[in-house]
């Protein structure tokens, strides 16, 4: 694949900073080395988990939003191979693949005058090369009998996990969305707003679960779509957080009867956790605790068939914390679902 970046064992020695006396994460998971079948090397690797990250904002731009979302892998790796390995995190179940890079296509979007509607057309059509590479890697992680973890980039993404999973399976698939926004936005050229409504109108996505929208920033035509959609289900963080008249744990439960009886994908967008420096950054939203309790919960369904977080857009002085609050999420993951496989 000409945008995979494999992370090699120089580039993970590099990151990992060792301590005498400490074993750290990244000094026991696995890696590949070589691009000729990913499909066969995966499938070979002795692991449950693999780990990719997507280095993009083009998605979150085509939807006119702020750029930054391509940093995030950077600030996750580096938290994530720093921890520390012992019996909660299981890093030998753990191969990290590398990511995605765009470097190239960000370059082109540097020069281009993003005022104009042709424009946008352009930069709509390069969200259709990321989606291409999304599907393909997700397709052979998921065939392979394996977990995709997917890091980064804008909810655009969204499209090519629930593409990729669902051609895996020969099968549509349910998925749940912890989101401030629907993201099921009009078939009106690729972009982070229409991850959902595309992969839906497609016949890949049969069940969608919206968890925590919030009511202000929700137009009136999407709510009139969603609502008349009996696939469609979605509860909002003013009836849980605000008004009390939902409760958290039983809205919990209440989206995993509408969605995990069959397979599914867990999508996170961090626009959702209170002050997470994002794409579109709440100064109210769940806590970062429900947002891991989030994680904890679907991840111990045996459904369960990926999981993505995105939408993080990390800055100089915000990027540890970033990719710290992201390791704790997938290790919260791993150990949930990890759970299952003892």
């Amino acid at each position: 694949m000409k945008n995979l970046v494999l992370l090699s064992k120089k580039d993970r020695d590099l990151i990992v900073n060792s301590r005498k006396g400490e074993s750290k994460f990244g000094e026991h998971i696995r890696l590949i080395h070589n691009l000729n079948n990913i499909y066969e090397a995966i499938t070979n690797l002795d692991v449950d988990y693999i780990i990719f990250g997507i280095a993009e904002d083009i998605g979150v731009q085509a939807n006119l939003g702020q750029p930054g979302t391509r940093k995030v892998w950077e600030s996750t790796i580096t938290a994530l191979l720093n921890m520390q390995s012992n019996a909660y995190t299981n890093a030998k179940r753990i191969a990290v693949l590398g990511h995605l890079n765009y470097a190239e296509e960000h370059n082109t979007l540097n020069e281009i005058d993003q005022t104009k509607k042709k424009s946008l057309t352009q930069i709509r059509s390069m969200v259709e090369k990321i989606d291409s590479d999304v599907t393909y890697l997700v397709a052979c992680i998921v065939k392979a009998g394996k977990i995709p973890i997917i890091i980064g980039g804008g909810h655009n993404n969204s499209y090519g996990n629930i593409k990729g999973t669902s051609l895996a399976l020969n099968n549509k698939i349910n998925v749940i969305n912890l989101d401030a926004h629907t993201d099921f936005r009009p078939e009106e050229g690729r972009h982070s707003g229409n991850g959902f409504s595309y992969a839906f109108a497609e016949g890949f996505l049969k069940r969608y679960f919206i968890f925590g929208l919030h009511e202000n920033y929700t137009s009136a035509r999407i709510y009139k779509t969603i609502k008349k959609l009996k696939n469609i289900k979605f509860n909002t963080y003013e009836s849980i957080e605000i008004r009390n008249e939902l409760d958290f744990k039983d809205q919990l439960n209440y989206a995993s009867d509408f969605i995990s009886k069959e397979a599914f994908g867990i999508e996170l967008d961090c626009d959702a956790i209170e002050n997470m420096p994002s794409s579109a950054m709440t100064p109210s939203g769940f806590s970062m605790k429900q947002a891991r309790q989030y994680i904890n919960f679907f991840g111990q369904n045996s459904n369960v068939k990926y999981l993505h977080i995105c939408e993080a857009s990390p800055i100089k002085k915000t990027q540890q914390n970033i990719g710290k609050a992201i390791a704790y999420l997938i290790t919260d993951f791993i150990r949930a679902n990890g759970s299952l496989k003892l």
